[in-house]
């Protein structure tokens, strides 16, 4: 079977330029003038090609977007711009956020929220909920959803057969890490090294069994601590079964999101294995067919399978993980309407589309999921799960301490090989408590 060739990044955007020449904005679409402002967008590095072409697109002839590219690692990202805007720096005008980092920016007066109408064109009722709710805080929209992250469970078909594991109905990790288990060679990806991925697994984990790391975030430094529950003696159990299982990867404590890529389709022609991992898997695997840690050919690639988020306990529907990027616009940029007017382009329907085609970065839109470019890209069957797992995820404690929280959690949860139910949720409750209470460092 032939593979069918990408689209083109440019024609993915162009609707996305005739958005931003919409109404009033008609008129600044034409061409450019000397000394008009540029806009600096902080992105992360995924999607850069894609989104390169839409700040060039999303430019007009009152204001130019220019690309300013953030770090690798989430932690870093926000450290890098709660630098910036700690002093106030008027150059920060759009910046992709991780969600969990939303509250922390909109708490400390650093976003511009979006008012009136624009907050009703940037969250209205075709936002996923799962979406939607990480760009509020105290009843405003401080950010706008660009595109929407979920974990889904991706294993060799033939690999759950050898194992006799029935994927068309829910399973648990425990099953998972035991059919992995009983095949010479398959092994379970995760992200485990001391990063926040790591907190991600662990949120996930304890959502799917009924609780929190922690509650009433409303609260700030006075949150509940509620890790120390039977959800994160669960949770914990079932990080210490894989660490015992035989069935962990060779770096299992350093892992991330890349370094299991490739054992899903060995050189060696192993069994494979199944992996946690984000949306933009399929598109990897897609446009490596034929390259070494790729499948070997599209009989191969058609051996990749896809299921929901593995349950933490029997009985208990799984919380898959939310993430994704939020679009917030400084509060000191100098051209703040401007910014705005941006954010809502850069995150159209056709922007999110684009993304979603070319990069794998899903859409926090509704309508976009049933778009015939997206029916085209993806199979039906996964457009769904990415979209059920998004409406029904998990998100991770929404707070704006949550840099504490995550950094805590890793202190204590790290390395995953000494993860016991006996002892670590106790031991990073209290390291958590202490923590918000300031009577502990990090």
């Amino acid at each position: 079977m032939e593979r069918r060739p990408r689209r083109p990044v440019r024609r993915a955007l162009a609707a996305t330029a005739a958005l931003a020449c919409g109404s009033a904005l008609l008129s600044a679409c034409a061409g450019g003038d000397s000394g008009k402002p540029t806009l600096n967008w902080y992105i992360n590095p995924d999607g850069q090609e894609t989104l390169t072409q839409l700040a060039e697109q999303c430019s007009t002839d009152e204001y130019d977007i220019a690309i300013q590219l953030l770090p690798t690692s989430a932690t870093d990202q926000r450290t890098q711009l709660a630098r910036r805007l700690a002093a106030r720096d008027s150059s920060t005008d759009l910046m992709s956020l991780d969600p969990v980092f939303v509250p922390e920016f909109a708490n400390a007066g650093w976003l511009a929220p979006f008012e009136g109408d624009l907050a009703d064109q940037v969250v209205d009722d075709d936002v996923l909920a799962g979406a939607a709710e990480t760009v509020m805080w105290e009843d405003q929209v401080v950010a706008a959803p660009q595109w929407a992250n979920t974990q889904v469970l991706w294993f060799r078909r033939s690999l759950a057969e050898q194992a006799g594991l029935d994927m068309s109905q829910p399973v648990t990790w425990d099953q998972v890490i035991e059919a992995a288990a009983s095949v010479d060679g398959a092994t379970v990806g995760v992200q485990a090294d001391r990063y926040e991925a790591y907190v991600v697994w662990i949120n996930a984990l304890v959502e799917g069994a009924g609780g929190s790391i922690v509650e009433d975030t409303e609260a700030g430094r006075e949150a509940e601590v509620t890790i120390d529950s039977e959800a994160g003696r669960e949770a914990a159990a079932v990080i210490q079964k894989l660490a015992d299982s035989g069935a962990t990867q060779p770096d299992f404590t350093t892992s991330n999101e890349g370094t299991s890529l490739g054992r899903m389709f060995p050189e060696d022609g192993g069994p494979g294995e199944f992996m946690n991992n984000w949306t933009f898997v399929y598109k990897n695997y897609e446009g490596t067919i034929g390259t070494p840690g790729g499948p070997a050919d599209q009989e191969a690639f058609e051996d990749l399978g896809w299921a929901r988020y593995p349950r933490t306990v029997e009985g208990e529907p799984s919380k898959p993980p939310i993430g994704g990027i939020d679009i917030g616009v400084g509060a000191y940029s100098e051209n703040l309407d401007f910014a705005q007017e941006a954010a809502v382009c850069v995150t159209s329907p056709e922007a999110q589309s684009a993304l979603a085609v070319n990069d794998g970065l899903m859409p926090s839109r509704a309508s976009v999921y049933d778009s015939p470019e997206l029916q085209e890209a993806y199979p039906a069957d996964l457009l769904d799960l990415y979209r059920e797992s998004i409406e029904e995820g998990g998100p991770r404690p929404k707070s704006a301490f949550y840099s504490q929280i995550s950094s805590a959690v890793q202190s204590v949860w790290h390395p995953p090989t000494s993860v016991s139910p006996e002892s670590t949720p106790e031991e990073s409750a209290e390291f958590l408590r202490a923590v918000l209470d300031g009577e502990a460092l990090l």
